[in-house]
């Protein structure tokens, strides 16, 4: 036989009971420990002096990006 809790006016099996009780401490264990999102790395300001200087370095810098996974994959 199952005891039964009233809870909130309402009848429920402590069998119930013990699989909400189970279910929140595993999803709150996930949730813990699963982490927050991942921000991608910043990169540092670009102190240039001349716009033409600022988009010769982002240039340089994204053929650089694209030659590095080039060569990783």
């Amino acid at each position: 036989m199952v005891a039964y809790y009233s809870i909130f006016g309402r009848q429920v099996g402590s069998h119930h009971l013990a699989m909400a009780v189970l279910a929140g401490l595993f999803g709150g264990t996930y949730v813990g420990l699963s982490g927050g999102s991942k921000k991608p790395a910043a990169t540092p300001p670009i102190n240039a002096s001349t716009p033409d200087e600022a988009d010769f370095i982002q240039n340089f810098l994204k053929q650089a990006d694209a030659e590095e996974k080039k060569t990783k994959h």
